[in-house]
């Protein structure tokens, strides 16, 4: 059984930034992509960034040139740098690391950007 731990969450002031990763207990193989969503009060989950097997990556319209994704060489960690915070970033933020068959998630972490 895979598990993913996220860490860096945490309450930052706007303008902060903070650092996000996340850890598959093993190496995983065959990886697609590796992704990172958020979750906010109220809202529906979706995709913050993600970066695939090739190296693309694709962000969302509302962290693009604020948030940066990238990963180790083993494909065993995925990271998350937040630059820039802002208040309506505030959510709980999970990682995902995905197969072709299978998709694995984290358990999620906190992030509040106080105004």
């Amino acid at each position: 059984q895979v598990q993913l731990v996220e860490s860096g969450g945490g309450l930052v002031q706007a303008g902060g930034s903070l650092r996000l990763s996340c850890v598959a207990s093993r190496r995983l193989f065959a990886i697609i992509n590796m992704a990172w969503y958020r979750r906010a009060p109220g809202k529906e989950r979706e995709l913050v960034a993600r970066i695939t097997s090739s190296g693309n990556m694709v962000y969302a319209d509302s962290v693009k040139g604020r948030f940066t994704i990238s990963k180790d060489n083993s494909w065993n960690t995925v990271y998350l740098q937040m630059n820039s915070l802002e208040p309506e970033d505030t959510a709980v933020y999970y990682c995902n690391m995905q197969k072709k068959e299978v998709a694995y998630w984290g358990q999620g972490t906190q992030v509040t950007v106080s105004s």
